[in-house]
């Protein structure tokens, strides 16, 4: 019988990880690697199969040698994990087969993979197995063309400890009918949104049942409104189904923002058990957002069309979490207060807010490559404060509003933080359905939540926040508690964004400062020298103490630059006759 080891490569910590959230809850990621369980799903029933999501646990030596074959699935983000898992599978001789957006765009720049199958693999992943079975399986396997979703089988929930996670994941469709400039997901999936059947989704949702999951479930879908025909006839039978049991899943989605224009679309979702629903809404710009080609988040002659947009979805009774980036072609310096502002205004807790990134694949790529303003390629991570193109506005007025935006809305104490959930619930209508249950995981986040946060600096905000809802939203107060855990996780994140920058910018003037100072020390005799040696001495010590400030879980982020530092200390600075005493300085 054949071993199939299937791996999941890790997440950094990030906005959309939710890692330190979860600490509160005793869950180890926020959802399973969905893609993952759908192709498990197409093995045949003579293979033996074991998940591995590094986000629960690494994958060891043991569990490479168990298999025949290692098969991934990764995003650009989880590109540093991945090579890892490549060089492991090398090491230990285990054939390696990479799929999923990562590779599918960059499998030209991926050393060590053995086969790659890319794109939707429905249509050809049986084929692949069955060469690979007999030693004649291909280096690259693509399909020819988008697969009929309809035909996709039910993911291997039970290959998985379902609780391990804060959610689970289903998808509903493929393809988005928008063609932003900065997006690749018309590239990999197409602008026809491809949806599974009725009976499909209810059985995913049945199985999860089965299995004992209850609580929030994510339709993955890129914009589960790229299809309206198909998403209204579901979602009558989801809402049957939900009725049924007595409403088990709270359900979540990402949508375009013309949502807002479909009242019984709205309706129909809320009936169904949908709580929360992402925006991609970029930016308050309207200049910005035509030039990326979004047109959607656009309307002539209403300049508070956004505003209006995520007030109408919260007054059906679904809160608006957002997606924002700054550093588009036409943002001006006034962009980032409008960026504060309007999040502020629209009461969304939840704002993820990024720098522009020209991600490989995408219109915005192709046009800053013509122009010549693209430097490197993306590491698919948007929060950072590095740029891989040559932005319209200064890089440095770029850095500091980015800055100042997130600072602002992520403050240490969480100030304007908690006025945006009270503002968000203020407009957030009451519907009928079950309130986010309260059991034994959720009592003891809040206890965890007042113990960490009440007696920090967001103490003052957190009590006037929960106290707040206790007075005039009761009902609402698991869904408080919920969002000031996130508050915490994104706070935390935000401030480990913000110190791995000024630790780079801490570097950048140092080593202009030494070498100003290096001048002083022309001929180096006698005292001069045992000063240049211990100015060295210190300025590493500092620089290594900012180091240690930083949290584990970013400094990788900065071990490229803090060994620049050092080694142009070593070498490039230092006169060649006091290069080899002061390098060991340099090395402690």
């Amino acid at each position: 019988m054949p071993n199939a080891l299937l791996v999941y490569p890790e997440f950094p910590p990030s906005y959309w990880g939710m890692q330190y959230a979860l600490e509160f809850l005793g869950k180890k990621a926020s959802m399973p690697p969905l893609g993952l369980l759908t192709v498990a799903a197409m093995f045949p029933a003579e293979y033996s199969l074991r998940v591995v999501d590094m986000n629960i646990r690494p994958v060891t030596d043991e569990d490479i040698k168990w298999a025949d074959a290692v098969f991934t699935s990764s995003m650009v983000v989880q590109q540093e994990s991945l090579r890892e898992v490549v060089e492991q599978c090398r090491r230990l001789g285990v054939p390696i087969v990479a799929g999923g957006p990562y590779p599918t765009t960059f499998y030209d720049e991926l050393e060590g993979v053995d086969y790659f199958v890319l794109g939707e693999v429905e249509e050809v992943f049986h084929d692949f197995l069955r060469d690979l079975k007999n030693g004649c399986a291909p280096r690259m396997c693509v399909p020819r063309e988008k697969p009929d979703v309809t035909r996709t089988p039910l993911p291997r929930y039970d290959l998985i400890d379902l609780r391990e996670y804060s959610s689970m994941s289903l998808q509903f469709s493929r393809g988005c009918p928008f063609d932003c400039e900065f997006c690749d997901i018309t590239k990999l999936f197409g602008r026809v949104a491809r949806t599974k059947t009725n009976q499909q989704v209810l059985g995913e949702l049945d199985l999860l049942y089965r299995l004992g999951w209850r609580g929030s479930v994510f339709l993955v879908d890129d914009n589960f409104i790229g299809n309206k025909k198909a998403a209204l006839e579901l979602l009558p039978d989801v809402s049957r189904w939900q009725r049924e049991r007595g409403y088990p899943f709270s359900l979540f989605t990402e949508a375009s923002v013309n949502l807002a224009r479909m009242d019984s679309l709205m309706d129909a979702m809320v009936d169904a058990g949908f709580s929360m629903v992402f925006l991609g809404i970029e930016s308050p710009n309207p200049a910005a957002l035509l030039k990326t080609n979004k047109k959607q988040n656009v309307s002539h002659g209403n300049g508070n069309f956004l505003l209006e947009a995520v007030r109408k979805i919260q007054h059906k009774g679904m809160e608006v979490a957002g997606g924002f980036i700054v550093g588009l072609d036409g943002d001006g310096e006034g962009v980032f207060d409008a960026q504060i502002d309007f999040i502020q205004e629209a009461g969304i807790p939840l704002a993820m807010i990024g720098l522009l990134t020209a991600l490989k694949g995408t219109d915005l790529y192709d046009r800053l490559k013509k122009q010549g303003r693209l430097v490197e390629e993306s590491q698919g991570d948007n929060f950072r404060f590095k740029l891989n193109f040559v932005p319209e506005m200064d890089p440095q007025m770029l850095f500091d509003g980015y800055r100042r935006v997130l600072s602002s809305l992520y403050d240490p104490g969480l100030k304007r933080y908690f006025e945006r959930c009270l503002t968000m619930l203020a407009h957030l209508r009451p519907t009928a359905l079950p309130g986010r249950r309260i059991g034994k995981a959720e009592l003891g986040a809040l206890f965890k939540s007042i113990r960490r946060q009440l007696f920090s600096k967001q103490g003052p905000a957190y009590l006037k926040f929960l106290v707040r809802v206790l007075k005039d939203y009761p009902h609402m107060y698991a869904e408080a508690v919920r969002l000031a855990i996130m508050g915490y996780h994104l706070e935390r994140v935000t401030s480990q964004h913000i110190a791995v920058h000024e630790f780079r910018d801490y570097l950048s003037r140092e080593l202009e400062l030494f070498k100003q100072r290096l001048g002083s020390w022309s001929d180096l005799p006698g005292q001069g020298m045992t000063d240049l040696q211990g100015y060295i001495q210190e300025v590493v010590q500092n620089a290594s103490r900012r180091y240690e400030h930083i949290h584990s879980d970013f400094r990788h982020q900065v071990e490229d630059a803090l060994e620049a530092f050092q080694g142009a200390l070593r070498n490039s600075l230092v006169p060649e006759n006091l290069g080899r005493r002061c390098e060991g300085l340099a090395s402690d």
